[in-house]
């Protein structure tokens, strides 16, 4: 093990809670080095939502020195087996991480566990209950009930340990009893009301086939397993938070310090995507999708299979950071990861996705020319591939308009177009079939228009990307596009099912460069102007089949974008087309108070009571999240002009309206920012900063201020040398603030903020430099 970084080298650095734990516990001496790890359940294949944990656990690990361990929590018999085992390792490593010689099995520490076990029963802290799951169930009281003690609690010690090596002998059928630990039916939290350690269970285990006939549980057997193995932090998700105290007191029951510690952070949930196991199964048992890696899933290797590159997901988790907040990531924010590592590896190349034949008449049947094409085009050493223009050329169906709407740029009867890498062509006539169908075009090369050539220079508004019908392979494309159409399918009561996209493939007979016929499978490309590929790993390994990773650009932004149904404007003649007028945001949150009375009133006591102007008025109550936001923040600040301008030129400004209500900090945290602000509490800068981060990971603004050193810089003596440095350099500026030019008083102001970072009282600044200079 690598030595750790010591808390100095990472003072400059934003830390998360994990980390500056883990830097904290490294200073004062409670561990010599950092051990994590990773511990699935080997029931199923890992999904985007594992990758987050994946990427911490081991990042983590790496930064300080440590390592993480791959430990498979295989507790439960009858739902693991080792096609899981296997894909898990695969799917890590494909992320680009390795546990080396630290792989571990729960099942490996059975007999350690059991041993366990016995100490506590030893030590009166278990005891065998003889009673239904049901009723325990019913006796472990509410929340606001405490439950009720077991008839079995008090058996002697004697008593349970016989009991206990019976269980293990296999006397009892399924069942019949379990073992409890022995804490509080009365605890505040639920969870140590007494829970079950071991059940029994006389199933087939993968591993240990027929040896054992009780299991420990989830929550005893998973600490555990973090002491043998030497964790010195366990990290989890937030619904393992109330568990924690069940680990505590597992592990205080049986050791000393040190021992492993745990601390939950936010599990990642993304926009358009289910992760439940259970609904994940059922998508692939009833046939919704081809298994566990069609590219639609959200599995890591249907990720894989789709193109998304193990760079990117590891960007993607890194930049969503660690935090104590549920919230649900977009699609497009993973989505637009995985275009930003493609854009800079992919190699660029053509693909017709719905071919249509154009030839060129003013060359011979045998006529061709090569031109060499960039597959990295902004590179200088950009390697090369050799294209090939021929007499019967391939371009895009959709690049064709016989009745082209208005400013069209590409190819249309008489019209020229410019080929890319290629040269210019004009159409001059349409073939069609027998129902109207267009089947050819035929069209004219200008052969004075290569790149080198005197007509080289003659510009046409529209390049399209070709390939010629000679030489194009055929290929089988694949588009894939989102499984759900909503972003959060299965919520109201409703089945997940019925959001499923109907539309999620389609599938092309499409032609594509022979430079890339011999490429491997999992090869990825940019094809141009339609998005980013990869050659299918399952499917593409004889044959040419490629799979969509992302279209070049989001369509789903506007898609999903909720809208009003504009109206249509009248006719200005009988036989005009009608046009639809495109609505501004105002009339749209004009329409949404007509249809919500609240909403009314809300702007009429805005406009009133409240002496708003009317366009805040109007941004504040189109919306019901957005007012609702605002109403908790005036009730925490009664200053409404002041909170409002805040809230539209600040919150609304870094935030979309329709993400309100997903923001990780309620109203009345930015009611509290803002009086603080207005107090002179704090500066209009900090401010700005605190909100950043509110925005990122909630929190109370006092708290941020405190535990970020934010505290406004109000030194009036301090300020005032910063001040008479700043003069004393700027010799022309301040002559202009004393010839009345009162835009210098914000050069001086700014030169304050940069030395102070933003944290100098900018009124106070203001006033002293009117003293200084009047």
């Amino acid at each position: 093990m690598t030595a750790p970084k010591t808390p100095s080298e990472t003072t400059a650095r934003k830390l998360d809670f994990v980390r500056a734990r883990i830097e904290q516990d490294l200073q004062q001496g409670r561990y010599t080095g950092v051990v994590t790890r990773f511990p699935p359940e080997p029931n199923g294949f890992p999904h985007i939502g594992h990758a987050k944990a994946i990427c911490i656990d081991f990042d983590i690990a790496a930064q300080y020195g440590g390592r993480c361990n791959l430990r498979f929590d295989d507790t439960n018999p009858e739902t693991e087996n080792p096609e899981y085992v296997r894909a898990i390792q695969e799917d890590i490593r494909w992320l680009g991480y390795d546990w080396g010689e630290h792989l571990y099995f729960a099942s490996d520490y059975y007999e350690e566990l059991y041993g366990y076990a016995v100490q506590l029963v030893k030590k009166g802290l278990a005891y065998v209950d003889h009673q239904d799951l049901d009723t325990m169930r019913r006796n472990r009281g509410t929340v606001t009930e405490p439950g009720v003690n077991s008839p079995y609690r008090d058996r002697s010690v004697a008593e349970n340990l016989d009991l206990l090596a019976r269980m293990k002998a296999g006397e009892y059928p399924d069942g019949t009893c379990v073992l409890r630990a022995k804490i509080d039916m009365a605890h505040a939290n639920m969870q140590l009301r007494d829970p079950l350690l071991y059940r029994i269970r006389h199933a087939h285990h993968y591993r240990r086939g027929d040896d054992w006939c009780i299991y420990p549980m989830y929550d005893f057997a998973h600490c555990l397993g973090d002491y043998i193995e030497g964790v010195t932090h366990s990290l989890c998700t937030l619904e393992f938070e109330n568990n924690r105290d069940i680990y505590d007191w597992v592990l205080d029951s049986l050791f000393e310090p040190p021992r492993p510690y745990q601390f939950e952070f936010s599990r990642l949930n993304v926009s358009y995507t289910i992760t439940a196991k259970r609904k994940l199964r059922k998508l692939v048992e009833e046939g919704h999708v081809t298994g566990w890696d069609d590219p639609r899933m959200p599995t890591l290797r249907g990720m894989r299979r789709r193109g998304y590159p193990p760079e990117a997901v590891r960007a993607f988790a890194a930049d969503l950071g660690i935090t104590k907040t549920n919230s649900v990531v977009d699609m497009t924010i993973l989505e637009n990861a995985v275009r930003h590592e493609l854009n800079a590896t992919a190699p660029r190349v053509m693909a017709v996705l719905d071919p249509l034949e154009l030839v060129l008449q003013n060359v011979p049947e045998d006529w061709q020319h090569t031109v060499e094409a960039p597959f990295f085009p902004d590179r200088e050493d950009s390697p090369t591939r050799t294209l090939t223009l021929t007499r019967r050329l391939l371009i895009e169906r959709g690049d064709f308009a016989e009745e082209p709407p208005p400013k069209w740029r590409r190819l249309r009867p008489g019209g020229e177009v410019r080929l890319r890498h290629g040269l210019i062509v004009r159409c001059d006539e349409v073939e069609h079939d027998a129902h109207g169908g267009i089947v050819r075009l035929l069209g004219t090369a200008d052969l004075d228009s290569f790149s080198g050539s005197p007509g080289a220079r003659r510009k046409v508004k529209g390049t399209l990307h070709w390939l010629s019908a000679d030489h194009g392979l055929p290929a089988e494309v694949r588009v894939y596009d989102r499984l759900f159409t909503e972003p959060a399918p299965g919520t109201g009561g409703r089945d997940f099912l019925e959001a499923l996209n109907p539309s999620s493939l389609t599938v092309h007979q499409a032609v594509v460069e022979p430079s890339i016929a011999d490429d491997a499978p999992e090869s990825r490309y940019q094809f141009e102007r339609h998005g980013y590929y990869v050659r299918d790993s399952v499917d593409g390994v004889d044959a040419l089949v490629f799979n969509c990773a992302v279209p070049l650009r989001d369509s789903w932004s506007k898609r999903a974008a909720p809208t009003v149904q504009p109206a249509e404007a009248e006719p200005s003649a009988p036989d005009s087309r009608r046009r639809r007028v495109k609505r501004s945001g105002s009339e749209v949150r004009a329409e949404a108070r007509a249809l919500t009375p609240e909403l009314t009133a809300r702007y009429e006591r805005y406009t009133g009571t409240h002496t708003l102007p009317s366009d805040l008025a109007d941004k504040l109550s189109g919306r019901r999240e957005v007012s609702d936001f605002f109403e908790a923040a005036i009730a925490a600040y009664a200053s409404p002009g002041v909170v409002a301008k805040w809230m539209v030129n600040g919150l609304l400004g870094q935030v979309s309206p329709e993400d309100v209500s997903a923001l990780p900090f309620t109203g009345a945290a930015f009611g509290r920012l803002v009086a603080l602000v207005d107090s002179g509490e704090t500066t209009g800068s900090i401010a700005k900063q605190v909100l950043g981060v509110l925005i990122e990971e909630g929190g109370d603004p006092a708290e941020i201020i405190a535990t970020r050193g934010l505290t406004a810089v109000d030194d009036r003596a301090a300020l005032a040398a910063m001040l008479d440095e700043i003069i004393a350099a700027s010799p022309a500026q301040t002559e202009r603030f004393r010839d009345g030019n009162k835009r210098m008083q914000g050069y001086f102001v700014g030169q304050v903020m940069r030395r102070t970072q933003g944290k100098a009282d900018a009124r106070l600044v203001a006033a002293l430099l009117a003293e200084k200079i009047s």
